[in-house]
Protein backbone atom coordinates (compact mmCIF):
# COMPACT_ATOMS: atom_id res chain seq x y z
CA UNK A 1 0.00 0.00 0.00
CA UNK A 2 1.35 3.50 -0.92
CA UNK A 3 1.71 6.38 1.37
CA UNK A 4 -0.81 8.40 -0.50
CA UNK A 5 -3.44 5.31 -0.34
CA UNK A 6 -2.35 5.13 3.75
CA UNK A 7 -3.28 8.85 3.62
CA UNK A 8 -6.92 8.56 2.09
CA UNK A 9 -7.51 5.39 4.40
CA UNK A 10 -6.36 7.53 7.35
CA UNK A 11 -8.26 10.98 6.57
CA UNK A 12 -11.32 8.90 5.86
CA UNK A 13 -11.21 6.88 9.02
CA UNK A 14 -10.52 10.60 10.83
CA UNK A 15 -13.63 11.64 9.04
CA UNK A 16 -15.51 8.65 10.14
CA UNK A 17 -14.96 8.88 13.70
CA UNK A 18 -15.36 12.80 13.96
CA UNK A 19 -19.27 11.93 12.49
CA UNK A 20 -19.57 8.55 14.78
CA UNK A 21 -17.89 11.06 18.15
CA UNK A 22 -20.98 13.84 17.01
CA UNK A 23 -23.87 11.25 16.32
CA UNK A 24 -22.68 9.18 20.22
CA UNK A 25 -22.44 12.78 21.62
CA UNK A 26 -25.78 14.11 20.34
CA UNK A 27 -27.41 10.44 21.51
CA UNK A 28 -25.82 11.08 24.68
CA UNK A 29 -27.26 14.51 24.67
CA UNK A 30 -30.48 13.30 23.63
CA UNK A 31 -30.66 10.04 26.43
CA UNK A 32 -29.29 12.88 29.15
CA UNK A 33 -32.75 14.99 28.89
CA UNK A 34 -35.04 11.70 28.33
CA UNK A 35 -33.60 11.12 31.86
CA UNK A 36 -33.88 14.14 33.55
CA UNK A 37 -37.42 13.89 32.20
CA UNK A 38 -37.91 10.56 34.10
CA UNK A 39 -36.91 11.83 36.51
CA UNK A 40 -38.89 15.08 37.12
CA UNK A 41 -41.76 12.86 36.28
CA UNK A 42 -41.08 10.35 38.88
CA UNK A 43 -40.77 13.13 41.80
CA UNK A 44 -43.82 14.18 40.95
CA UNK A 45 -45.38 11.27 41.24
CA UNK A 46 -43.61 10.38 44.67
CA UNK A 47 -45.95 13.53 46.32
CA UNK A 48 -49.00 12.45 44.88
CA UNK A 49 -49.33 13.64 41.36
CA UNK A 50 -51.17 11.65 39.31
CA UNK A 51 -51.50 10.64 36.01
CA UNK A 52 -48.12 11.79 34.61
CA UNK A 53 -46.69 9.38 31.61
CA UNK A 54 -43.41 10.19 30.01
CA UNK A 55 -44.02 10.37 26.09
CA UNK A 56 -41.55 9.00 23.76
CA UNK A 57 -41.73 7.64 19.71
CA UNK A 58 -41.64 3.95 19.13
CA UNK A 59 -38.27 4.68 17.10
CA UNK A 60 -36.49 6.10 20.09
CA UNK A 61 -33.92 3.87 21.99
CA UNK A 62 -34.80 4.67 25.50
CA UNK A 63 -38.68 3.19 24.27
CA UNK A 64 -38.29 0.06 25.81
CA UNK A 65 -36.76 1.25 29.46
CA UNK A 66 -39.81 4.33 28.81
CA UNK A 67 -42.67 1.47 28.34
CA UNK A 68 -41.16 -0.31 31.75
CA UNK A 69 -41.21 2.65 33.71
CA UNK A 70 -44.96 3.39 32.52
CA UNK A 71 -46.27 0.88 33.57
CA UNK A 72 -44.47 0.41 36.76
CA UNK A 73 -45.80 4.44 37.47
CA UNK A 74 -48.92 3.28 36.05
CA UNK A 75 -49.30 0.47 38.75
CA UNK A 76 -47.95 3.04 41.91
CA UNK A 77 -50.83 5.50 41.01
CA UNK A 78 -53.18 2.82 41.56
CA UNK A 79 -52.01 1.32 44.40
CA UNK A 80 -51.21 4.91 45.95
CA UNK A 81 -55.73 5.90 44.91
CA UNK A 82 -56.73 2.70 46.46
CA UNK A 83 -54.68 3.12 49.59
CA UNK A 84 -56.32 6.82 49.80
CA UNK A 85 -59.58 5.47 49.14
CA UNK A 86 -59.08 2.43 51.67
CA UNK A 87 -57.43 5.56 54.68
CA UNK A 88 -61.43 7.71 53.42
CA UNK A 89 -63.31 4.63 53.70
CA UNK A 90 -61.99 4.19 57.03
CA UNK A 91 -62.31 7.71 58.41
CA UNK A 92 -66.12 7.30 56.62
CA UNK A 93 -66.71 3.66 58.66
CA UNK A 94 -65.29 5.22 62.22
CA UNK A 95 -67.46 8.46 61.75
CA UNK A 96 -70.84 6.32 60.78
CA UNK A 97 -70.40 3.53 63.37
CA UNK A 98 -69.31 5.79 66.50
CA UNK A 99 -73.09 7.66 65.65
CA UNK A 100 -74.96 4.47 65.05
CA UNK A 101 -73.48 3.11 68.40
CA UNK A 102 -73.76 6.25 70.07
CA UNK A 103 -77.55 6.51 69.22
CA UNK A 104 -79.09 3.33 70.94
CA UNK A 105 -76.14 4.20 74.10
CA UNK A 106 -77.92 7.25 74.89
CA UNK A 107 -81.24 6.59 74.46
CA UNK A 108 -80.24 3.49 76.64
CA UNK A 109 -78.62 5.25 79.59
CA UNK A 110 -81.27 8.14 79.38
CA UNK A 111 -84.24 5.36 80.19
CA UNK A 112 -81.89 3.02 82.54
CA UNK A 113 -81.64 6.88 83.92
CA UNK A 114 -85.86 7.83 84.67
CA UNK A 115 -86.64 3.73 85.77
CA UNK A 116 -83.35 4.27 88.45
CA UNK A 117 -84.77 7.99 89.67
CA UNK A 118 -88.16 6.85 90.13
CA UNK A 119 -89.18 8.98 87.56
CA UNK A 120 -91.41 6.59 85.81
CA UNK A 121 -93.45 4.16 87.80
CA UNK A 122 -96.32 1.06 87.12
CA UNK A 123 -97.12 0.30 83.53
CA UNK A 124 -94.31 3.17 82.57
CA UNK A 125 -91.70 2.10 84.09
CA UNK A 126 -91.91 -1.54 82.64
CA UNK A 127 -92.64 -0.02 78.96
CA UNK A 128 -89.08 1.95 79.75
CA UNK A 129 -87.61 -1.01 80.66
CA UNK A 130 -88.87 -3.24 77.40
CA UNK A 131 -87.32 -0.14 75.23
CA UNK A 132 -84.08 -0.16 76.93
CA UNK A 133 -83.28 -3.86 76.37
CA UNK A 134 -84.31 -2.88 72.47
CA UNK A 135 -81.73 -0.28 72.58
CA UNK A 136 -79.40 -2.86 74.53
CA UNK A 137 -79.91 -5.68 71.67
CA UNK A 138 -79.62 -2.74 68.94
CA UNK A 139 -76.06 -2.10 70.61
CA UNK A 140 -75.23 -5.56 70.29
CA UNK A 141 -76.44 -6.12 66.65
CA UNK A 142 -73.78 -2.98 66.05
CA UNK A 143 -70.37 -4.45 68.10
CA UNK A 144 -71.10 -7.64 66.50
CA UNK A 145 -71.27 -6.47 63.13
CA UNK A 146 -68.23 -3.88 63.79
CA UNK A 147 -66.27 -7.09 65.23
CA UNK A 148 -67.24 -9.30 62.26
CA UNK A 149 -65.95 -6.29 60.05
CA UNK A 150 -62.36 -5.99 61.57
CA UNK A 151 -61.45 -9.64 61.83
CA UNK A 152 -62.53 -9.94 58.14
CA UNK A 153 -60.38 -7.83 57.38
CA UNK A 154 -57.70 -8.46 59.62
CA UNK A 155 -54.13 -10.17 58.15
CA UNK A 156 -54.65 -12.99 60.91
CA UNK A 157 -58.37 -13.59 59.76
CA UNK A 158 -58.90 -17.48 58.67
CA UNK A 159 -62.03 -19.53 57.88
CA UNK A 160 -61.82 -22.78 60.09
CA UNK A 161 -63.21 -24.87 56.39
CA UNK A 162 -64.35 -28.86 57.01
CA UNK A 163 -67.15 -30.57 55.55
CA UNK A 164 -70.55 -29.68 56.36
CA UNK A 165 -73.92 -31.02 55.69
CA UNK A 166 -75.79 -27.84 54.27
CA UNK A 167 -79.25 -28.63 54.94
CA UNK A 168 -78.99 -29.78 58.11
CA UNK A 169 -77.02 -26.53 59.12
CA UNK A 170 -79.36 -24.38 57.92
CA UNK A 171 -82.40 -26.11 58.82
CA UNK A 172 -80.87 -25.54 62.54
CA UNK A 173 -79.51 -21.83 61.80
CA UNK A 174 -83.42 -20.78 60.56
CA UNK A 175 -85.44 -22.86 63.78
CA UNK A 176 -84.21 -19.95 65.58
CA UNK A 177 -85.91 -17.45 63.33
CA UNK A 178 -88.86 -18.97 63.37
CA UNK A 179 -90.37 -17.51 66.74
CA UNK A 180 -89.18 -13.93 65.64
CA UNK A 181 -91.20 -14.17 62.82
CA UNK A 182 -94.30 -15.22 65.08
CA UNK A 183 -93.18 -12.12 66.93
CA UNK A 184 -92.93 -9.72 64.17
CA UNK A 185 -96.18 -11.30 62.49
CA UNK A 186 -94.79 -12.07 59.07
CA UNK A 187 -95.26 -15.04 56.71
CA UNK A 188 -92.49 -17.23 56.11
CA UNK A 189 -91.94 -20.77 54.29
CA UNK A 190 -88.88 -22.66 54.54
CA UNK A 191 -88.18 -25.18 52.27
CA UNK A 192 -84.91 -26.74 52.58
CA UNK A 193 -84.19 -31.15 51.34
CA UNK A 194 -83.73 -33.85 53.20
CA UNK A 195 -81.33 -35.27 51.02
CA UNK A 196 -77.36 -35.06 51.77
CA UNK A 197 -76.26 -31.79 50.12
CA UNK A 198 -72.13 -31.59 51.37
CA UNK A 199 -69.74 -28.89 51.10
CA UNK A 200 -66.55 -26.74 52.04
CA UNK A 201 -67.34 -24.12 54.42
CA UNK A 202 -66.85 -22.90 57.76
CA UNK A 203 -69.99 -23.38 59.98
CA UNK A 204 -69.95 -20.19 62.07
CA UNK A 205 -69.15 -18.12 58.23
CA UNK A 206 -72.42 -19.34 57.01
CA UNK A 207 -74.22 -18.97 60.28
CA UNK A 208 -73.65 -15.33 59.93
CA UNK A 209 -74.06 -15.12 56.33
CA UNK A 210 -77.35 -16.88 56.61
CA UNK A 211 -78.27 -14.88 59.70
CA UNK A 212 -77.54 -10.85 58.15
CA UNK A 213 -79.86 -12.25 55.18
CA UNK A 214 -82.74 -13.20 57.25
CA UNK A 215 -81.66 -9.81 59.60
CA UNK A 216 -81.73 -7.64 56.61
CA UNK A 217 -84.73 -8.63 55.28
CA UNK A 218 -86.70 -7.83 58.93
CA UNK A 219 -84.69 -4.74 59.39
CA UNK A 220 -85.00 -3.11 55.80
CA UNK A 221 -87.48 -4.41 53.31
CA UNK A 222 -90.87 -3.49 55.12
CA UNK A 223 -91.89 -7.04 53.88
CA UNK A 224 -95.26 -8.88 54.52
CA UNK A 225 -93.94 -12.68 53.56
CA UNK A 226 -90.14 -13.97 53.80
CA UNK A 227 -89.47 -17.20 51.66
CA UNK A 228 -86.16 -19.17 52.15
CA UNK A 229 -85.38 -22.53 49.95
CA UNK A 230 -81.98 -24.41 49.02
CA UNK A 231 -82.08 -26.71 45.93
CA UNK A 232 -79.29 -27.93 44.20
CA UNK A 233 -78.03 -27.27 40.34
CA UNK A 234 -74.89 -28.21 38.84
CA UNK A 235 -72.70 -29.10 41.66
CA UNK A 236 -73.91 -25.95 42.91
CA UNK A 237 -75.91 -25.43 45.88
CA UNK A 238 -78.44 -22.15 45.97
CA UNK A 239 -79.79 -20.72 48.95
CA UNK A 240 -82.48 -18.05 48.12
CA UNK A 241 -83.41 -15.37 50.23
CA UNK A 242 -87.05 -14.08 48.84
CA UNK A 243 -89.16 -11.33 49.92
CA UNK A 244 -92.23 -9.34 49.15
CA UNK A 245 -90.86 -5.71 50.35
CA UNK A 246 -90.00 -2.36 48.76
CA UNK A 247 -87.56 -3.76 46.90
CA UNK A 248 -84.19 -1.78 45.98
CA UNK A 249 -83.63 0.65 42.66
CA UNK A 250 -81.90 -0.58 39.69
CA UNK A 251 -79.15 1.62 40.12
CA UNK A 252 -78.10 0.97 43.59
CA UNK A 253 -78.07 -3.06 42.72
CA UNK A 254 -74.30 -2.53 41.88
CA UNK A 255 -73.17 -1.11 44.91
CA UNK A 256 -75.31 -3.25 47.35
CA UNK A 257 -72.28 -4.96 48.73
CA UNK A 258 -69.87 -2.47 48.93
CA UNK A 259 -69.25 -1.27 52.64
CA UNK A 260 -71.22 1.26 54.16
CA UNK A 261 -73.57 1.57 51.38
CA UNK A 262 -77.43 2.42 52.30
CA UNK A 263 -80.18 2.36 50.39
CA UNK A 264 -83.22 4.97 50.43
CA UNK A 265 -85.95 5.67 48.60
CA UNK A 266 -88.31 3.88 51.15
CA UNK A 267 -86.02 1.08 52.62
CA UNK A 268 -85.08 1.32 56.74
CA UNK A 269 -81.63 3.43 56.85
CA UNK A 270 -81.21 1.60 60.52
CA UNK A 271 -77.82 -0.43 60.35
CA UNK A 272 -74.30 0.24 59.88
CA UNK A 273 -74.11 -0.40 55.86
CA UNK A 274 -71.87 -3.45 56.74
CA UNK A 275 -73.96 -6.12 56.84
CA UNK A 276 -74.06 -7.16 52.91
CA UNK A 277 -70.86 -6.22 52.28
CA UNK A 278 -69.66 -9.01 55.27
CA UNK A 279 -72.13 -11.40 53.79
CA UNK A 280 -70.62 -11.03 50.53
CA UNK A 281 -66.78 -11.12 51.72
CA UNK A 282 -67.84 -14.75 53.62
CA UNK A 283 -69.62 -16.34 51.02
CA UNK A 284 -66.41 -15.68 48.42
CA UNK A 285 -63.82 -16.41 51.12
CA UNK A 286 -65.92 -20.06 51.30
CA UNK A 287 -65.71 -20.34 47.29
CA UNK A 288 -68.94 -19.59 46.65
CA UNK A 289 -70.67 -16.43 44.80
CA UNK A 290 -73.93 -14.49 45.94
CA UNK A 291 -75.98 -12.14 43.75
CA UNK A 292 -79.28 -10.25 44.17
CA UNK A 293 -82.45 -9.70 42.06
CA UNK A 294 -85.06 -7.24 42.71
CA UNK A 295 -88.38 -4.91 41.58
CA UNK A 296 -89.06 -2.18 43.54
CA UNK A 297 -92.32 -1.92 45.14
CA UNK A 298 -92.38 -6.08 44.35
CA UNK A 299 -89.99 -8.08 45.49
CA UNK A 300 -85.89 -8.94 46.56
CA UNK A 301 -83.98 -12.00 45.92
CA UNK A 302 -80.79 -13.01 47.34
CA UNK A 303 -79.07 -16.00 45.55
CA UNK A 304 -76.08 -17.63 47.58
CA UNK A 305 -74.04 -20.58 45.95
CA UNK A 306 -71.87 -22.60 47.11
CA UNK A 307 -69.86 -25.60 45.06
CA UNK A 308 -70.79 -28.95 46.38
CA UNK A 309 -68.15 -31.62 47.00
Amino acid sequence: MDEQTIILFLFLLSIGLLFLSIFAFSKLGHIHKRLKDIEEILADVQIGNENRKILIKPCDVMAPLVYQLNEIVYDYENKLLSLKKSDKASKQLMTSLSHDVRTPLTTLIGYLDAVHSGIVIGQEREEYLEIARRRAYDLKDYIDVLFDWFRLNSDEFTLSIESVEIAELSRNILKDWIPIFHEKKLNFEIDIPENRLMVNLDPDGYSRVVNNLVQNVLAHSKARQIKITMSEDSRMVLLRVDDDGVGIARENLPHIFERLYKCDKGRSEKGSGLGLSIVSQMVERMGGQISVESEIGKYTVFTVSLPLI
